[in-house]
């Protein structure tokens, strides 16, 4: 299998060689619980999102990408923010891509489904606020998780 290794401003990242527009999504159920995956390509803990397709808005595929991952329907309610910096390079084994991050994350509410493993994801399950950062993830994963339970109501840009 494939794995994906995030770098974040380390010297011995590659040099980047794409930019992919993606969406992430926090969804929360009736209970305040957040929607998490255990990645299948690098074991960590992350909420789902994936790239844009064409042809596909960013709300489409915002849903898409959390109904494939996790086997749950979401509706989008807002904006957490923007995390474009050029210093988190993300690899790709399978095919030497080194992608800059360009990911816009969304906030999202629960509408029905349930909690399914996919390729993408080789756990999926609701996860109490308070237990969240006791998950092994990537920096970047943490950090735009943290700018949605600090809850300021400005996105973030960066």
């Amino acid at each position: 299998m494939s794995a994906r290794i995030d770098f974040y401003d380390d010297p011995a990242a590659p040099e980047s060689n794409s930019l992919v527009p993606s969406v992430n999504v926090v969804v929360i159920n009736k209970t305040g619980k957040i929607l998490m995956i255990r990645r299948s390509d690098n074991g960590n803990w992350a909420v789902p999102g994936g790239a844009i397709d064409l042809g596909e808005s960013l709300p489409e595929a915002a849903i898409r990408e959390t109904l494939e991952e996790t086997g749950i329907r979401c509706e989008i309610t807002g904006l957490v923010g923007t995390y474009t910096d050029p210093k988190h390079v993300i690899l790709y084994t399978s095919n030497g891509e080194a992608r800059q991050e360009f990911s816009i994350v969304l906030t999202g509410r629960a509408v029905g489904g349930e909690p399914t493993p996919s390729d993408e994801s080789r756990e999926v399950r609701w996860v109490p606020r308070d237990e969240i950062y006791s998950l092994p993830m990537d920096g970047s994963m943490r950090l735009r998780i943290s700018h949605f339970l600090e809850g300021t109501g400005k996105p973030h840009i960066g």
